[in-house]
């Protein structure tokens, strides 16, 4: 109701305060559907200003709204005879003939509203709008039309123009004037690729690339067009396309790479890794070591190539030294230093995880924790890092000792809950079960939710299964297996669980050990095996807390590993509709739908 009040005061400066109380009350009475009393008021207010048709129209409305047809037509007849230029009293009068059924007539006067206009912009404006309330877009196109001709250069409705194209469904058109009022006010370029993103659907993408491409060529000075164009093809997924226009502006307009360096992110993230690489190639190339995008985009590079890599199935140890020697060389050249620090870390991961070379890794962390002015969360997520690997070499203390100090450095932090979680869990590892629960119990607290449920998960596994046999060996043996999956000794870790079900069949750890099992199989790309297991546990252990992580991560290997999009959306399905209140829940619903084809922003 304000908004409105404002509305009218905006259009009717020059009335007094008692008129502006007035108008506000005949408003909020028609808003009410009291016409009487608005018909009142409104023709009280028409009487004192003549000259505002808004007054009179409203007044008319009431009129309508009361099927008061025939002194309706009387006032408005009147009316038109007293100011014949008013173009919009011809739509008020041709309004009411359509209610009477008069259509002809009501035609006419919609077309000498259109045939009476002046040359001037606002009341091209106005009149257009006044069919718009109407509803009839094609006579407002009309009126937008014959203002061009009256006003030749100046005025331009391209953009209303749109808008009422867009309301028709004419979306050919509606690209047209669209890219038309971006021509003579470039600033609107985010404005209208928001619009686009909202109306536009997959099969427009191509007329508005064909519309782009042709006013390029008329005006290839025209930046906003290209920039436009680089748009449509990240919109399209064309992220190859989509670097040559950002590489092309970004020389043009001498820029720093942002733009290029932006998309190649995009691109990585999108798993177009090769386009991505070439992106962060052309700012290395291109802009030298001096770029303020330099050192990320060689560290996104090299992270691009490593996903790369993990990502492809048949991935051998040559492309793993290979990446090897290009963080080696590059560290070399920028030197071992907190600027590089993130590198550091992404080659001890590399040597750790991927090349089995727990020395190397510690080496480069330990170097790493030692330099003087690095910060403080990067030091603190070295030694996290550094503890994992002692505790994979088999080193327990060091690795507790490392834990406790990041703990105890950012105890109401989330670093801080990571490593309590990992001190925890290394508790679990050797078989202090009860008191690795308690600090399993405090972390479902977690403000991190990835914790929070890890912790959950696990403090239940061991109230399950410690709870249900009056040994713990069994749950000791298991635990050896976990801690053999984490130091990568996974062959072993196998043999572990095989010795499980050997010694104890039947145990309620046995969805435990299919689940870990399959893990292990998939790992060294057994998927067949890896898939019969995961199978065994959605089939045999429904309702068990390892259910819906096997759904997801069998979703995975079909998915990603053998490419069999149908199975992988059928399961990703499962998992959201069965299992709701999944962790994975989010994520599978998202994925299927990308895999159905649906637009995902």
């Amino acid at each position: 109701m304000k908004q409105l009040a404002f509305l009218c005061l905006f259009l009717l400066p020059t009335i007094g305060f008692s008129q502006q109380k007035a108008l506000q009350l005949a408003n909020q009475y028609f808003n009410n559907g009291e016409y009487e009393k608005a018909s009142s008021l409104f023709e009280k207010l028409y009487k004192e200003n003549p000259k505002q048709n808004y007054y009179f129209n409203k007044f008319i409305d009431c009129k309508l709204a009361l099927e008061e047809y025939d002194e309706s037509e009387i006032l408005i007849k009147k009316q038109i005879k007293s100011a014949p230029k008013e173009v919009q009293l011809y739509v008020t009068y041709g309004n009411l003939l359509e209610r009477l059924s008069r259509h002809d007539e009501a035609e006419d006067q919609f077309r000498a509203a259109i045939q009476q206009l002046p040359a001037e912009r606002f009341i091209v404006v106005q009149l257009a709008n006044a069919f718009m309330s109407l509803t009839k877009y094609e006579l407002a196109i009309e009126a937008y039309e014959k203002g061009k001709e009256l006003l030749k250069e100046k005025a331009d409705f391209s953009y209303y123009l749109a808008d009422l194209y867009r309301r028709k469904g004419d979306h050919d058109k509606m690209i047209y004037n669209y890219l038309s009022s971006l021509e003579n006010m470039p600033s609107r370029q985010n404005q209208i690729q928001s619009l686009f993103a909202r109306f536009l659907s997959k099969d427009d993408y191509p007329i508005l690339q064909t519309q782009l491409y042709e006013r390029i060529q008329g005006n290839p000075d025209a930046i906003h067009y290209t920039e436009l164009l680089a748009w449509v093809f990240l919109q399209s997924k064309q992220y190859d396309k989509a670097l040559r226009q950002a590489q092309a502006l970004d020389r043009r307009l001498g820029e720093n790479g942002k733009r290029v360096f932006e998309l190649a992110e995009i691109a990585s993230n999108d798993k177009d890794f090769d386009t991505a690489i070439k992106g962060y190639s052309y700012i290395l190339d291109q802009k030298g070591t001096n770029n303020s995008y330099y050192l990320e985009a060689k560290r996104k590079m090299l992270t691009t190539k490593r996903s790369q890599i993990f990502l492809n199935p048949a991935y051998t140890k040559e492309d793993l030294r290979s990446l090897e020697t290009e963080y080696e060389e590059f560290l070399d050249l920028m030197g071992w230093n907190r600027n590089t620090a993130l590198l550091i870390m992404e080659l001890a991961d590399l040597e750790a995880l991927y090349l089995n070379d727990l020395t190397k890794a510690i080496k480069y962390l330990q170097e790493l924790v030692d330099i003087a002015d690095i910060n403080k969360y990067v030091k603190a997520n070295a030694k996290i890092k550094l503890a994992d690997y002692y505790l994979m070499q088999g080193e327990r203390w060091e690795s507790t000792l490392l834990y406790s100090q990041v703990d105890k450095a950012f105890t109401d932090q989330l670093i801080g809950e990571e490593a309590r979680f990992k001190n925890a869990k290394l508790s679990y590892y050797v078989g202090d079960f009860e008191w690795a629960q308690t600090q399993f119990d405090i972390l479902k607290t977690s403000t991190s939710k990835l914790i929070a449920n890890d912790a959950l998960d696990l403090s239940v596994f061991i109230l399950d299964n410690l709870g249900l046999d009056s040994t713990t060996h069994a749950m000791q043996l298991y635990a050896d297996a976990d801690l053999l999956t984490f130091q990568n000794r996974n062959e072993e870790a196998i043999n572990k669980l095989d010795s499980i079900e050997l010694l104890y069949p039947e145990h309620s750890l046995q969805d435990d050990i299919y689940y870990l099992q399959a893990k292990l199989l998939s790992s060294r790309r057994d998927y067949e095996q890896a898939i019969e297991n995961y199978q065994k546990v959605i089939d045999n252990h429904s309702d068990e807390i390892r259910c819906d992580n096997s759904i997801f991560e069998l979703a995975e290997i079909y998915d990603y590993s053998l490419q069999d999009k149908e199975k992988a959306q059928s399961l990703y399905e499962k998992l959201f509709i069965d299992y709701s209140n999944s962790t994975f829940a989010i994520t599978a619903r998202k994925r299927y739908r990308q895999l159905r084809g649906d637009a995902i922003q």
